[in-house]
């Protein structure tokens, strides 16, 4: 089974349509709605198996409504940049209340931060907004390495055996997504300075 571009019909093209209200767009959603019960289980109740059942639920929603998409011709311009954006936001809020929680430590957080900060930068400085370039592969596997690794991580919690085990298995995939997050981040700032320069050069020469 494919985990990436998963759906895809051969000799159907992908396009993306003005649509607003998607099943995708509504499981993006859905996803995002699940950080602030992850916030209140970690935080309010110290349930960690139940925050990491919520991980894993939104982790699910984020292959599935690329699938529908692809599969059903649900693509749509707001669900390329909305998904993206949940994603990122959903980690960051997530590794800010593990480092809340003792959980991880603050340098888990700038490694996610640092990038995404220059990334901004960036795109508002050329775009005065989203920079609208496609998601890469190896964007698409550094998120899904996180969002497997964070589960993984808050289940280390639980008091049971495999505590380390589940420890051990989470930081194996947290440090190879925070390796393809700095990789994605090294290839997008080049993408954008491309774009960014193309596009200020086309509107000079309009003028």
């Amino acid at each position: 089974m494919k985990f990436i571009g998963a759906g895809a019909r051969p000799g159907h093209p992908l396009v993306h349509r003005d649509a607003v209200f998607t099943v995708p767009n509504v499981l993006t959603v859905v996803r995002f709605l699940g950080v602030p019960l992850f916030i209140w289980l970690v935080l309010a109740e110290h349930q960690y198996g139940y925050a990491a059942l919520v991980l894993a639920v939104m982790a699910s929603t984020d292959w599935v409504d690329g699938y529908i998409a692809r599969r059903f011709n649900q693509m749509s311009n707001l669900g390329r940049v909305m998904d993206p954006i949940a994603d990122r936001l959903s980690l960051i809020a997530v590794a800010v209340t593990l480092v809340i929680a003792g959980v991880v430590q603050w340098w888990y957080l700038a490694a996610l931060l640092v990038p995404d900060a220059v990334l901004l930068a960036l795109s508002l400085f050329y775009f005065h907004g989203h920079p609208d370039l496609p998601v890469s592969r190896i964007g698409k596997i550094r998120t899904g390495l996180l969002l497997v690794g964070t589960p993984l991580l808050v289940l280390s919690k639980l008091p049971v055996p495999a505590a380390d085990v589940y420890a051990t298995a989470a930081w194996i995939f947290l440090g190879l997504g925070l390796v393809g997050h700095w990789i994605a981040a090294y290839n997008y700032v080049w993408a954008i300075i491309g774009k960014g320069r193309d596009q200020r050069a086309h509107d000079g020469g309009s003028r």
